[in-house]
């Protein structure tokens, strides 16, 4: 029931992600890497990666990374390698990621971020990990304003809150419907993290 549960928080966050962005992250191809030119043999190894990530397959990154050595390449909705494995919780990819360089704070068309996307999926040691190696806590995205906090607020995602908290995210701060986390916890009766986020700093 929990896997159950869990998979479709997951396509409720996919379908929310298209809906706000614009641009379908289950299907886009890739498109570019950041600072190269790209022919069609890295678009399809850049594709190939973007997939491995997404699946948490750290074998095949492992022989693409060292093939191509392209860890922040885009599909065309801009997601790297480093938000589809943060969003599908793949922490050992996550890891790998990082040491080939991927950039922490990429964000795509709408402005997310891979610890964004970590948070919206209550994985909450990849939120930490990110946070880690110098992720922005408050960075706010371009659609509605949301902020990680924010995000996992709304979600009831006490994990990832705590861990936001813990590196001092502003609880303060208001989207652009003027709401904090603390109000959407509130509107959607997730109590423990209203408790969390009602608590001192």
């Amino acid at each position: 029931m929990q896997a159950m549960n869990t998979s479709y928080t997951h396509l409720l966050v996919i379908l929310l992600l298209t809906a706000l962005v614009g641009c379908d992250t289950a299907t886009a191809p890739s498109a570019s890497t950041s600072g190269s030119n790209t022919g069609l043999a890295a678009a399809g190894a850049g594709t190939a990666l973007i997939e491995a990530a997404e699946q948490g397959d750290l074998s095949s990154v492992e022989q693409l990374l060292t093939r191509q050595r392209q860890p922040n390449i885009r599909d065309s909705c801009e997601w790297t390698p480093l938000m589809k494995a943060a969003l599908n919780g793949h922490a050992a990819v996550v890891e790998r990621l990082l040491q080939a360089g991927a950039t922490v704070d990429a964000q795509d068309t709408g402005g997310y971020t891979a610890m964004m996307l970590a948070a919206s999926n209550n994985h909450a040691a990849i939120v930490k990990r990110l946070l880690e190696r110098g992720a922005m806590v408050d960075h706010q995205e371009t659609t509605k304003g949301w902020t990680a906090l924010i995000w996992a607020a709304k979600q009831g995602h006490t994990a990832s809150v705590r861990v936001l908290l813990e590196q001092r995210a502003d609880r303060t701060l208001k989207d652009f419907a003027g709401k904090t986390a603390a109000e959407w916890a509130r509107e959607a009766s997730h109590q423990s993290v209203l408790e969390l986020l009602s608590s001192q700093p």
